[in-house]
């Protein structure tokens, strides 16, 4: 019988079948996509994400990033990474990295859908596998976390995102958060030639109608596009617990608040690695609160961010108040590592 079956052969999914295989585990991915598989998101990795990386044994180019900089176009703030460096890469460059790390790890990946799930007091059934315990790793509107009943209701407005690349040279080695009062604009170098932009919004509207509310920074974007506008949404997902019975949500699919402060791909490799480690340890009931722990600090702060950026008179406030405070700018920084 498979130790872990996971749905989801995305960077979540990957990582937490690569953290099994490493531990002695026989892992089985299931996707119905092939390697790489692009998405939108802002492709901004923050240290602790490279750092898991790095253990992991993912080796995966891109552009440094020494930082964070918020500007909404007379104020700017910005403050160093004080523990590491971040990394931009596109996502198409980290799945198949960590696609040839699990395949160097020993991992079997099949083709196909995951579907009903059933289960008994020693395994799980699903895809046509039966396996010890099933991670669902199947993105941010996951139909496991649906079909098992987890799905959470959200009383906020709803936010989505947009994402374009141009062929112009990175003007800075720091991710670029623009605001305005309808949305921001998130500005990620990944690679000498070329950036990425998403727009994050309650309003639907196409992209180059949200990019002109950002005046200062079309200018910066000159070079031609490179390749089609990506979307997501809506980006906030709760879900009322992150286990039933013998599955566990990983990834997005456990939850997510917003793309603002780069929480994607760090949290999906931090939840990656507490999964498993419950898992080898006997305790699959203590990954609610490893999760929770692991979390916290990021879903407070972004979950401010979200509510400031949902009023205009509060969202002008927000990069004046950080170039007031540089320290307290700094510090919350320090929490996004």
């Amino acid at each position: 019988m498979i130790d872990l079956l996971v749905a989801g052969g995305g960077p979540a999914g990957l990582a937490t079948a690569i953290h099994a295989a490493s531990a002695g585990m026989e892992a089985v991915v299931i996707e119905p996509r092939a390697a790489p598989v692009d998405k939108a998101c802002g492709e901004g990795i923050m240290p602790g994400g490279v750092r898991a990386l790095e253990a992991l044994g993912v080796r995966v180019g891109g552009h440094v990033l020494n930082g964070i900089r918020y500007v909404d176009g007379r104020h700017r703030a910005q403050a160093l990474f004080s523990d590491g460096r971040g990394l931009g890469v596109r996502r198409t460059e980290l799945h198949a990295a960590l696609a040839r790390r699990a395949a160097e790890a020993g991992v079997e990946i099949l083709t196909g859908r995951v579907g009903e799930v059933r289960q008994s007091t020693d395994a799980v059934t699903a895809g046509g596998l039966r396996a010890r315990w099933l991670a669902a790793a199947d993105g941010l509107h996951s139909p496991l976390r649906h079909s098992l009943g987890l799905d959470l209701p959200s009383r906020r407005p709803r936010r989505f995102g947009l994402r374009r690349h141009y062929r112009v040279a990175p003007w800075t080695d720091f991710v670029e958060v623009h605001w305005s009062a309808s949305g921001e604009a998130y500005v990620t170098p990944v690679g000498d030639g070329l950036v990425g932009v998403a727009v994050l919004s309650t309003v639907k509207r196409g992209f180059d109608a949200h990019l002109a509310r950002f005046p200062r920074l079309l200018p910066l974007l000159e070079g031609p596009c490179a390749g089609p506008v990506r979307g997501a949404g809506p980006l906030r997902q709760r879900a009322r617990r992150r286990t039933a019975g013998r599955v566990l949500l990983v990834g997005d699919a456990a939850g997510y608040t917003d793309a603002l402060t780069g929480e994607g791909i760090a949290l999906a490799l931090a939840s990656a690695e507490a999964a498993v480690r419950c898992l080898r340890a006997g305790r699959p009931q203590a990954y609610e609160r490893y999760w929770r722990r692991l979390s916290f600090r990021h879903r407070l702060l972004t979950e401010g961010l979200v509510r400031m950026s949902g009023h205009a008179a509060a969202a002008r406030l927000v990069v004046p108040a950080a170039a007031r405070m540089p320290s307290v700018f700094a510090a919350a920084v320090r929490v996004l590592q």
